[in-house]
């Protein structure tokens, strides 16, 4: 796809500019680690999925491709295409893809024209909680799902059940007050609710949507020096306005968030997700 004809949503200029720029660009760099840290998620999520032989799907806000790499990988005949805003991230997914029989588009789902009935399914792991306008979204995708086609999506549920947001903004948050992501704005929290998800789908062309609650350990890291080195550069954007003591002190917080949470297997800490599915 030519990259300079990318077109967007002009309410999501700002979401480009940080997908597409150093947050993105981070999120590349350390796509192992990201990928690891949600590992446990991926065997329900592709059995959700329950992709077939000679099945289309896409792959939204796909990131590093590993979902849709391991699609493919595990469904000889299917093909998948992913999309993201952020062309560092799709740099390596494209080297880990090899010749798979997997595309990668830089792409604002919201608004590009993936042709109609183009889909068999429509698959996200935590890619979908960024949009600015779901309906306006969620009704391109269907647009895009062929009759009978399906929707499958990991989406954080409330902060409730994720002790790692709750640990790491707690951290930080004795430096810096701040409130917990709002759950009706772009962000972690924007599919938490199941009544809020099912009138947006449903206003969007969706039917039949099911909310199945998982619960996995995320791992950070080996040890709690690495495991907090990496949420420090994740959360730049919280440091950035910090001055030095405050960055000391709210690094020394996380670090004895991961010290507390270290094991033989790593810095794990608790989180819980729906797998959301729905039928076109």
């Amino acid at each position: 796809m030519d990259e300079t004809a990318l077109e967007i949503d002009p309410r999501n200029a700002g979401v480009l500019r940080e997908w597409d720029g150093e947050h993105g660009a981070y999120w590349a760099e350390h796509a192992a680690t990201y990928n690891a840290s949600v590992a446990r998620y991926q065997p329900a999520l592709i059995a959700a999925i329950g992709a077939q032989s000679a099945e289309r799907i896409l792959d939204v806000g796909c990131g590093s491709g590993e979902l849709a790499i391991d699609v493919v990988r595990s469904t000889p005949g299917a093909t998948v295409v992913g999309v993201d805003l952020s062309a560092a991230q799709l740099e390596v997914a494209r080297h880990q893809a090899g010749g798979l029989p997997v595309t990668f588009e830089q792409a604002d789902a919201q608004v590009h024209d993936f042709g109609t009935h183009a889909f068999d399914v429509i698959a996200s792991r935590t890619g979908t909680m960024f949009f600015t306008d779901m309906t306006m979204a969620f009704a391109n995708l269907a647009g895009a799902t062929r009759p009978g086609g399906r929707l499958v999506m990991l989406v954080w549920r409330g902060i409730e059940d994720n002790e790692w947001l709750r640990e790491f903004f707690g951290a930080i948050g004795r430096v810096l007050p701040m409130a917990p992501p709002p759950a009706n704005a772009p962000g972690p929290f924007s599919l938490s609710d199941p009544d809020r998800v099912r009138e947006v789908l449903h206003g969007a062309g969706w039917t039949g949507v099911n909310f199945t609650a998982e619960d996995e350990l995320l791992c950070f890291g080996p040890d709690a020096d690495s495991a907090t080195t990496f949420i420090v550069g994740q959360m730049r954007w919280l440091f950035e306005k910090l001055d030095d003591v405050g960055k000391r002190q709210a690094e020394a917080n996380l670090h004895d968030v991961m010290a507390a949470h270290a094991g033989e297997d790593g810095v794990l800490l608790g989180s819980g997700a729906w797998i959301v599915t729905a039928r076109r």
